[in-house]
């Protein structure tokens, strides 16, 4: 992952996205993957103590709009799951929620380099092999250089549909590579799967983020300091994120932790 920093580096300077953050999208033979490579002030040794455990990333992942509940368990082999109920949108009943159960593994934990792996072969709709990535290597006493991933695999009947979709209502959706400039020199994004897997890849980049800015605030506050945080994070970029404003997007999220006993 070090090896990449000096080229990312050079991106990072010249990123579109108000911080030293690249985003990468492509379609694969069988899906679609969105990488995004990232500094942040956290020491490595933060990392490791906030995302080391299933129960950490559960916290983390449910601050998603679309994801509704996390639940940790242990797989027959012994390693730990991680269950995540995702809607397909936000303003989707609980009950329409589908379930991602992803195995849970920490791959490397060094002085130096921290990375978590996640994946699951099932999936909704036609979807499959989901994975979520996180590899975290230390700059200096100060910062820490990252790759988040996240990506999927799809059929044939699922990718033309979607975007069939995302040629008539989902037409104004873009994402964040900028592909061209228009008659009044405004950058063009990328739309179609692409944009799409870069949309969710930024959603779930920004969990991360908020969820090591809330370890700041003190333990009983640090919930809904996260939301408030990624929420506020989404607001950055609306042509790309804008859904719903905070006060529907807290009280979801107040509903959903109620109806799971306050977990």
């Amino acid at each position: 992952l070090l090896d990449s920093f000096a080229q990312i580096n050079a991106r990072m300077a010249r990123s579109g996205l108000g911080r030293p953050m690249v985003l990468e999208s492509a379609e694969t033979p069988n899906g679609l993957k969105g990488d995004v490579y990232a500094v942040v002030d956290h020491r490595l040794e933060e990392l490791r103590g906030a995302l080391e455990k299933p129960e950490q990333w559960c916290e983390l992942l449910i601050l998603h709009i679309n994801n509704r509940r996390c639940r940790v368990g242990q797989a027959a082999g012994g390693g730990a799951t991680l269950t995540l109920s995702v809607v397909r949108r936000y303003d989707k009943p609980v009950e329409e929620a589908f379930e991602l159960p992803f195995s849970y593994r920490v791959a490397s934990s060094t002085p130096d380099f921290l990375a978590v792996d996640m994946r699951t072969a099932e999936g909704p709709f036609g979807t499959s092999n989901y994975r979520v990535l996180l590899e975290a290597v230390r700059l200096d006493a100060e910062r820490t250089y990252l790759h988040f991933g996240y990506g999927y695999e799809h059929n044939m009947m699922v990718k033309l549909a979607t975007q069939a979709y995302l040629a008539t209502f989902g037409a104004n959706k873009v994402g964040f590579t900028v592909t061209g400039r228009d008659e009044n020199s405004q950058p063009v994004h990328i739309t179609g799967l692409r944009g799409l897997v870069e949309r969710n890849a930024m959603r779930y980049f920004l969990t991360l983020d908020a969820y090591l800015a809330g370890l700041e605030a003190p333990p009983a506050e640090r919930r809904e300091r996260r939301q408030r945080l990624w929420f506020a994070s989404t607001e950055r970029y609306p042509r790309q994120l804008k859904e719903v404003d905070m006060a529907t997007y807290l009280a979801q999220k107040r509903t959903d932790r109620e109806r799971d006993g306050g977990r």
